[in-house]
């Protein structure tokens, strides 16, 4: 029994803690080929966003401990949508909100610079798993990014509105999807898409953790 108890401990010791991740400066709009974007309101344990006929993301660096997180959560809130759409097709792929946690291998990470969400996304080592509020597909989908060939959509919600909380685990999602372990988290990005159906997004997401 004493030897059950002192395993316990140990295991509770040796656990990821999940640490958040501030919605702050560190956080930098990155949009698209258009002038146009979204407004983001960064407030520490929340970003607010509109997204009105527009379309872009905001980008981060991950540091320290946490470019070796498996699992995320968050909650996440859309008091206003974009109309259903086929994610799967360029044109037309409007979605409420998607968050990015974009994987590279151990020997890229080291050299790789991170502040650049296009030059990451360049690289040819480059994964990364988006998990989406949005599209006219069924809960739990996958499916294959129309404009970069190392991004998946994991579909989470399809509801117009509503709110919220998510947990996933990024290795066993990572594993099942693309085939191998996730290797280093180097960046997260957070999107919102109403360009292509000129429609209006109100969305928030809130207390956002890795472990």
């Amino acid at each position: 029994m004493i030897f059950r108890v002192f395993l316990l401990l140990m295991a509770l010791a040796t656990s990821a803690t999940a640490e958040p991740v501030a919605f702050d400066k560190s956080w930098r709009e990155q949009g698209f080929l258009r002038l146009f974007t979204n407004d983001y309101a960064l407030r520490g344990g929340r970003v607010g966003v509109v997204s009105d006929g527009t379309v872009s993301l905001i980008w981060r660096p991950v540091e320290g401990a946490l470019r070796g997180a498996t699992r995320a959560s968050w909650r996440w809130q859309v008091a206003e949508g974009v109309v259903p759409t086929d994610l799967s097709a360029k044109g037309g792929d409007d979605r409420n909100l998607a968050l990015y946690f974009v994987f590279v291998d151990e020997a890229t990470a080291k050299s790789l610079t991170r502040n650049n969400a296009r030059r990451v996304l360049r690289n040819p080592s480059t994964r990364a798993l988006v998990y989406t509020w949005g599209g006219d597909h069924e809960i739990g989908a996958v499916l294959k990014s129309p404009y970069h060939p190392a991004l998946r959509l994991k579909i989470l919600r399809n509801a117009p509105t509503g709110s919220f909380s998510e947990t996933v685990d990024l290795a066993s999602d990572h594993r099942r999807i693309f085939g191998t372990a996730p290797g280093v988290l180097v960046g997260l990005a957070l999107s919102a898409d109403s360009d292509d159906t000129d429609g209006l997004i109100r969305a928030s997401v809130a207390d956002l953790t890795l472990e």
